[in-house]
């Protein structure tokens, strides 16, 4: 939802701000479509110099772990069994637990029980980035077509509201999903896309009028 909001209040307020200029239709898409693909490369990228940070140092983290169960196994058993005693677990069974996991995969046990590493929850900078960069253009996309489909003269208007109606949507929709109140999340997020959009459309009406 965060990319997606990002892209409609970034891109609504850059055809905003132009079409305030009094700028023609084609100079308004090409200003939307400029700040889409700037926008969803931006997100990319750092996204992915974020997410590659994080997978750098889980890397660094794993094989400082390895390099310790090779040293001092009987200490690292100590210590993943010191984790579960954290977690409510008996130190008797905590033991026998760790002796158990380590048996089947030391490396594993550790990174997932000690550093939070798995699978699943590995960093991937490539899927992350993909991932912002469409999240970003779906939602730059939705003022774009906004000024494909309205009159010329009502632009500003049309784009806004529209913009507003998507904003008040996807926080919705975020609110429910994440169990938060609804009504508040809307606000919020229409409350500062509103503010964007004000700010870039009177930026735009000052700069035009003295052009």
């Amino acid at each position: 939802m965060l990319g997606a909001n990002d892209g409609i209040v970034s891109t609504a307020s850059l055809i905003v701000g132009v079409a305030a200029a009094t700028a023609t239709r084609n100079d308004v898409l090409i200003a939307g479509v400029a700040g889409l693909v700037a926008g969803a490369m931006s997100m990319a990228a750092g996204e992915y110099v974020s997410v590659s940070s994080q997978s750098d140092t889980e890397r660094a983290d794993i094989t400082r772990e390895r390099k310790e169960l090779s040293d001092n196994i009987a200490f690292e058993l100590d210590e993943l069994a010191d984790v579960y005693v954290t977690r409510g677990v008996d130190r008797e069974l905590a033991l026998r637990v760790a002796e158990q996991m380590m048996a089947k995969d030391a490396l594993t046990a550790h990174a997932r029980d000690e550093l939070g590493i798995s699978e699943i929850t590995t960093a991937r900078p490539v899927q992350a980035a993909l991932t912002s960069a469409a999240t970003f253009s779906l939602g730059a996309a939705m003022p774009l077509l906004m000024v494909i489909v309205a009159p010329v003269g009502t632009l500003v208007p049309v784009v806004s509201v529209a913009s507003l109606a998507f904003l008040a949507l996807l926080g919705a929709i975020g609110a429910r999903a994440g169990g938060a109140d609804v009504l508040r999340a809307t606000a919020r997020v229409t409350f500062w896309g509103a503010l964007a959009m004000a700010l870039t459309a009177g930026i735009g009406k000052i700069f035009g009028t003295v052009v």
